[in-house]
C-alpha cells in the first residue's frame, strides 16, 4: 500500500480515487474549493458527476494541499484551465512523488501540452499522463476499462502502471508522451464535429466518415511532429476518439451537438461548461497553419468556432473539396 492524492473532485477525480482506494491505497482527494469538500464529506458523492457512486470512508477528502506529502504518485484531475494553477500550488509543497496528469487538451492561451504546462512549474519532478477511452461514469461502476500511461521515462510509466492497475482498469504504458497527448486533444475536435453531425440530423455513414477522416488528419500532423503513428491507431487514439465521438457522456458531443442543432457557439459553451475540443481547435488550426499540413476536418470546425461559418455549409464544403485517392 502506497499514499496516493487526488488534486481535483470532479468525476474523473472521483474514479481515479476510488480505484486507487480499491487497490488498496491510502487516498486523499483535495479541492481548492471549501464548500465542494464539504458536501463531498457530508454525501460522500457528487449525485451530478456521478449518480448513484458514493466515495469510501476511507478516502479522505480536505482543503490542505499538504495532503500530498509522503505520495508515491499525485493525480492532477482538474480541467486544462486550471493545470497551470494547480501546479504552481503544488510547486509549494514537497514529497509528492511522480506527477501524472489525466486532463486532457491544450492549456488555452500557450497552446503548450499539459504535460509542458506541468514541467514549466514543477522542472524537477517525474511526470506522466494517464489516458484513453475512459467515462468517469464507468471507471467508477467497475466497467473494464484499458488506458495508456505515458512518459519520457519507461520506468516512471511503469510505476503507475503497477499502482494503478486493478481488475477492471488495464493500463498499457507508453514512450510517446507527445503522441498520446496529442492525441487525446485533437479527439476532442473530432468530437464536436460529430456532434454537428447528430445536430444536424445527419446519419451513421456521416459520422463514421467524420470519425475515419479525423483519425487521418490527427495522426498526420503527429507524425510531421515526431509523435509514433502507431499511437494514432491505438488506445488514445482511435479507442479515445470513437468513444468521444459516440457517447452522450462527452462534453465535446454535446457541444458539438448544440452547435449542430442551432444553438449559437458562445450559448453552447455557457451550457455545457468546459469544452476541451474548442480549446483544441484553436490549437489545431495553427499548428497545421504553422506547418502546412492538410486538416480539412478540423479546418472547418475551427470556422464554425472562430469565424461563425454556418455549420451546414462546411459539411457541403468538405463533401465537394476535390477527388482524391484515399490515404
Amino acid at each position: 500500500m502506497v499514499q496516493i492524492s487526488v488534486l481535483g473532485a470532479g468525476g474523473w477525480g472521483m474514479a481515479l480515487a476510488m480505484t486507487a482506494h480499491y487497490r488498496g491505497h491510502k487516498v486523499n482527494i483535495w479541492s481548492p474549493f471549501e464548500d465542494e469538500v464539504r458536501l463531498l464529506r457530508e454525501n460522500r458523492g457528487n449525485e451530478r458527476l456521478l449518480p448513484g457512486i458514493k466515495l469510501p470512508d476511507e478516502i479522505e477528502i480536505t482543503s490542505d494541499l499538504s495532503c500530498v506529502k509522503g505520495s508515491q504518485l499525485t493525480i492532477i484531475a482538474v480541467p486544462s484551465i486550471a493545470v497551470r494553477q494547480t501546479a504552481q500550488k503544488l510547486a509549494t509543497q514537497q514529497d509528492f512523488g511522480i506527477v501524472v496528469n489525466v486532463s486532457k487538451g491544450v492549456e488555452k492561451d500557450s497552446l503548450l501540452r499539459l504535460s509542458e504546462v506541468i514541467q514549466q512549474e514543477l522542472p524537477s519532478a517525474s511526470v506522466a499522463v494517464l489516458s484513453g477511452p475512459s467515462h468517469a461514469e464507468e471507471v467508477s461502476r467497475q466497467m473494464p476499462t484499458s488506458v495508456v500511461a505515458a512518459s519520457d521515462s519507461h520506468p516512471v510509466a511503469e510505476i503507475v502502471q503497477n499502482l494503478m492497475s486493478t481488475d477492471f482498469l488495464r493500463i498499457y504504458t507508453s514512450d510517446d508522451l507527445f503522441g498520446v497527448e496529442l492525441g487525446g486533444a485533437l479527439k476532442n475536435v473530432i468530437a464536436v464535429c460529430a456532434g454537428f453531425c447528430d445536430g444536424l440530423g445527419l446519419g451513421d455513414n456521416t459520422k463514421a466518415a467524420m470519425i475515419t477522416r479525423g483519425l487521418a488528419e490527427m495522426s498526420r500532423l503527429g507524425v510531421f511532429m515526431g509523435a509514433k503513428e502507431h499511437t494514432f491507431a491505438g488506445l488514445t487514439g482511435i479507442g479515445d476518439l470513437v468513444v468521444t465521438c459516440t457517447s452522450q457522456h462527452s462534453r465535446n458531443n454535446r457541444f458539438g451537438f448544440k452547435v449542430g442543432s442551432g444553438v449559437p457557439v458562445e450559448e453552447a459553451l455557457a451550457q455545457v461548461g468546459t469544452v476541451e475540443g474548442y480549446y483544441a481547435a484553436l490549437m489545431a488550426h495553427t499548428l497545421a497553419e504553422k506547418n502546412g499540413i492538410e486538416m480539412p476536418i478540423i479546418e472547418q470546425c475551427y470556422k464554425v468556432l472562430y469565424e461563425n461559418v454556418n455549420v451546414k455549409d462546411v459539411v457541403r464544403d468538405l463533401m465537394l473539396r476535390p477527388q482524391r485517392a484515399e490515404h
